[in-house]
């Protein structure tokens, strides 16, 4: 046995590349595995080589090793290993045996062989299956983090162990989780697609909702629209342009909020931006969509009385140029110019029926808080 594992450590320093770059401590334990499968052979042949090698296989070759060698050689790496331990015994095995004994010892080699192999693909198998239910969990705690506004330097550091990369925009996407039977691999979906785009994702369901945050992010609604088909029948919104993961649970919140105001809107697009939703998230007692509305609507309005007394009126006198004109004393042209100049200033277009809307939520929200 001490001859053959020489031979095979001889072997692998010559033949295998990679083993040279492996940590003093690894290339011990690779050794260790090569030393345990021959014991495991001879071990198996002397108790009777008609028999088959048992499930323990995997534990007797392999159980020396730490689990985290699974780590560091991948399956391609171990294929070779085994494969070049099967080769170092059988062009040394002859000088151990007797002639006659020769024929029948090369037969059992071969058929334990293929008994190591399938022990080897077990082996990473279940490696990949822990590491799969692992990552999972992890990534289920960064997105609860995400919408708990818990994101700290852990939070950080998780999401690099799943390959989240620091890429400047981070929107988060919500929307109705598929049925069980559907959800299977809808993970994998989600990042497959987000990779096609060349977007970073994490997701995880929540009761009924899923969760997708995307990184790499320059228009929110265009990124929602490469997940948008892989969430259930509903409503899916996305929140709004964030920096970095750091500040994606004020994407979160946004979302969140949306999604339970969504189907006040019935005839809303999919997906629709929370900022779309800002009145529904108002009159639901939203106080961010409401400090929002004032800020970016009513006080770049007030800042320019002429413009917040024309909207108003416009609005008074049930949005008629003409009937808005007769009561501020001005042509008609001169509203319709200032309804124009206050749509450059607040992105509203007052004769839209939902810019509309939001207009009167905004302007009845300004008031309340000039009091």
């Amino acid at each position: 046995m001490g001859a053959l594992s020489t031979a095979a450590m001889q072997r692998m320093d010559s033949d295998l590349p990679w083993f040279a770059k492996l940590s003093a401590e690894d290339r011990s334990w690779v050794g260790l595995i090569a030393q345990s499968g021959i014991q495991a052979f001879i071990a198996w042949y002397r108790e009777g080589k008609d028999t088959i090698p048992g499930s323990g296989l995997a534990a007797d070759v392999f159980g020396a090793a730490p689990q985290a060698l699974t780590g560091v050689i991948n399956l391609q790496q171990t294929v070779d290993l085994v494969r070049l331990g099967i080769e170092v015994v059988e062009l040394n095995i002859d000088n151990f045996v007797d002639a006659e004994d020769a024929p029948l010892v090369h037969a059992a080699i071969l058929r334990y062989a293929r008994e190591v192999a399938f022990a080897t693909a077990q082996v990473h198998a279940r490696a990949a299956e822990l590491r799969g239910a692992w990552d999972a969990r992890l990534e289920a705690l960064v997105v609860d983090s995400v919408l708990r506004s818990e994101t700290d330097e852990a939070v950080l550091s998780r999401a690099s162990a799943l390959g989240w990369a620091e890429r400047e925009g981070v929107v988060v996407v919500l929307g109705i989780a598929p049925p069980e039977r559907l959800a299977t691999n809808i993970f994998s979906d989600v990042r497959r697609a987000a990779r096609s785009q060349g977007l970073d994702a994490l997701c995880a369901t929540q009761g009924d909702r899923m969760v997708a945050v995307l990184g790499g992010v320059k228009d929110p609604l265009k990124a929602a629209g490469v997940v948008e088909s892989l969430f259930a029948d509903g409503p899916v919104v996305t929140g709004p342009l964030t920096p970095d993961l750091a500040h994606a649970h004020v994407s979160a919140r946004a979302a969140l909020s949306a999604l339970r105001v969504a189907p006040a809107w019935p005839d809303r697009p999919r997906p629709v931006s929370s900022d779309d939703l800002l009145p529904e998230r108002a009159l639901f007692g939203d106080g961010h969509a409401r400090r929002q509305l004032v800020e970016e609507v009513y006080q770049p309005l007030a800042e320019s009385r002429v413009l917040l007394d024309t909207v108003s009126a416009y609005f008074d006198r049930g949005t008629s140029v003409e009937a808005t004109a007769r009561a501020l004393f001005v042509h008609p042209n001169t509203v319709r110019y200032r309804l124009k100049a206050a749509a450059e200033l607040t992105g509203l277009t007052a004769t839209q029926p939902r810019h509309a809307f939001t207009y009167a939520i905004a302007l009845v929200l300004g008031r309340l808080h000039d009091l």
